[in-house]
Order: structure tokens, then sequence, then C-alpha cells
């Protein structure tokens, strides 16, 4: 999976194509080698980015606290980590 990196301390980061303002928040597919996801919330004050946090964290199974945008706050390319969490949760991404 090119859009899921592994680091040293076992924080595993996604990388993200983001298409703000769809009708629906959800996975749709690839986007060269970086996750698609498509959020309902308006890139404005943030709602955009919390969207993400709180849809990740429900599809894999963990806490939202463990969810964050480390890099693209305000850009469509985006890099989000997720603490304390393995990488078969993760898999439940590729699986939907």
């Amino acid at each position: 999976m090119p859009w899921l990196d592994r680091r040293k301390d076992g924080t595993l980061v996604l990388s993200l194509h983001v298409q703000p303002g769809a009708a629906k928040t959800r996975l749709a597919g690839l986007h060269g080698d970086r996750l698609k996801l498509a959020v309902a919330a308006p890139p404005v004050d943030g709602k955009a980015n919390g969207e993400i946090v709180r849809f990740l964290a429900k599809v894999i199974g963990c806490a939202a606290r463990d969810v964050e945008v480390i890099a693209g706050q305000t850009s469509r390319q985006k890099r989000v980590a997720v603490y304390r969490c393995s990488e078969v949760d993760i898999r439940k991404i590729a699986e939907r």
C-alpha cells in the first residue's frame, strides 16, 4: 500500500488526497499513490480536517485522539498519523 508508511516508533502515516465538499464522507479509491477521501465538510475553519479525523477513527476503530493531521492542514494533499493502532486495523481502510 503506497499510501501507508510505518515510522520507527510504530506510528502509521496515511497519505491522502482530500476532496472537500462532497455529498458524503467516504473513501473514494486511489489518487496516484495516495488514498482518496471525499469529505462532506467544507474546507473552512478546519471543519474538513475534523471530519477526516472522525471518519478515519470510526473506520479504523480507534479513538479520534489517536488520529492527527500532521501535514497539509490547508491542502488537499494531507498526511495523517494514526497512533496506538496496528497495521491490521489500518487494513480495514483498504477493504472498504
